[in-house]
């Protein structure tokens, strides 16, 4: 696989990605939206359909990796050359950022709308009590609901070691280039599965660019009154991942190789 294949198929591909799934939390969470309060099922799915649309269009030019810790879980099997691992993920950012720019972009009006509510009023002084986030973070990045960085980063790691393990045993193809049609459609399944099952204490990332990708964008984006980007939280969503990718692959090498 070429450098420009990477590129290309990553950038897409993870733009694709953010877009779709970051756009589903936008459509979920932000005021003046027609899928305001649609709920956890929306979301869920809407992020394994994300991951279905971004995985078929850049599955046969880069593999679809879209995620670091797909590209280090490959790594370790032998799968994915780690010459190329610094080219993906940084592939990937690139593409996750661009995909949270235009999740702004699409909800530009209803993210006006919804920080003129929530605005402060000229009276009102922030206190040290104040949340640790901004309060459209959530449409860029996870967030736990229990702040304990130890639990949280168990969560990360388990969710993101059984899509890791669901990848290695039935997604790829012997040459390692990348998925098949169906194992696209098993692994946004799969996706579906841990945001039903796993993502209640974090929101699930298993996704480092995911995460610090549209989180940057949220810390650049001119936001009025948007808060916090939770800078503190932001090593959980990308080591989490990258630890349960790793274990991942180390016991596919024991266990399944």
């Amino acid at each position: 696989m070429s450098n420009t294949d990477i590129i290309i198929g990553e950038v897409v591909g993870t733009a694709l990605l953010i877009l779709l799934g970051g756009g589903v939390c936008a459509a979920v969470t932000l005021k003046k939206s027609k899928a305001q309060n649609a709920g956890w099922l929306a979301i869920t799915f809407g992020w394994g359909f994300a991951v279905l649309t971004a995985a078929y269009v850049s599955a046969g030019v880069s593999g679809a990796h879209l995620n670091p810790a797909v590209t280090i879980g490959l790594a370790v099997t032998g799968g994915t050359p780690w010459d190329q691992v610094p080219l993906y993920i940084a592939s990937q950012m690139v593409g996750a950022m661009i995909g949270a720019f235009l999740v702004w972009v699409a909800y530009y009006g209803q993210f006006q709308a919804h920080m003129a509510d929530l605005a402060p009023q000229p009276d009102a002084v922030e206190g040290p009590d104040d949340a640790k986030a901004g309060p459209v973070l959530g449409v860029f990045s996870t967030g736990p609901e229990v702040r304990n960085a130890a639990m949280n980063l168990a969560t990360e790691v388990i969710g993101t070691f059984v899509l890791l393990i669901a990848i290695l045993t039935q997604g790829l193809n012997d040459s390692g280039k990348g998925l098949g049609t169906l194992g696209v459609l098993i692994t946004a399944l799969v996706v579906v599965s841990i945001g039903l099952s796993l993502g209640g204490p974090t929101g699930y990332a298993i996704n480092p660019a995911r995460d610090l990708g549209p989180r940057i964008v949220h810390a650049l984006l001119p936001l009025k009154h948007k808060g916090r980007s939770d800078w503190g939280y932001a090593w959980v969503p990308v080591v989490g991942p990258l630890a349960g990718a790793a274990l991942a692959g180390l016991l596919y090498n024991v266990a399944f190789a």
